[in-house]
């Protein structure tokens, strides 16, 4: 599926998708920060793996497997079943942000996690942080910590 053309001042910026123009700022594309990709292995955490990678790697049906567990869940795992070498594995995980329009958030052994943001506004279920909470105890506002008494 592909973009619509996008043009700025600078001239021809190539087809972007939809989730793209979203986190289209100042001239390029934005990635996911460090803070960013930290709360989505949060939200990740407790999710079961629903794209398994076997003998075959990647494949055509792979590709389309991943794509429509982004389109549902936006936040998925994929776990590598016959791939043990490091390097391999960052092969194919390049080759699917690539076919996919996605973006690795983390890999840990032999599980990938991968986000693409819902390109229908009205089915978004991830609200990803735009900006970095401050320091301290979240979800405790700081007036009702109590200091040490010495």
């Amino acid at each position: 599926m592909k973009g619509k053309p996008f043009r700025s001042s600078e001239g021809y910026l190539g087809r972007l998708k939809g989730w793209e123009i979203i986190n289209f700022i100042g001239g390029h594309l934005e990635k996911l920060k460090g803070y960013q990709k930290q709360y989505l292995k949060g939200l990740a955490h407790g999710l079961k793996p629903y794209v398994f990678i076997g003998q075959k790697g990647i494949a055509e049906s792979l590709i389309k497997s991943v794509d429509e567990a982004l389109d549902k869940h936006e936040l998925i795992k994929v776990r590598f079943i016959d791939f043990k070498e490091k390097d391999m594995k960052k092969e194919i995980t390049a080759e699917i942000e690539k076919r996919t329009d996605c973006e690795l958030v983390g890999a840990i052994g032999h599980v990938a996690i991968f986000y693409r943001q819902q390109k229908d506004p009205g089915k978004r279920v991830i609200r990803v942080p735009d900006e970095k909470k401050g320091p301290g105890v979240q979800g405790v506002k700081s007036s009702s910590v109590k200091p040490k008494k010495n």
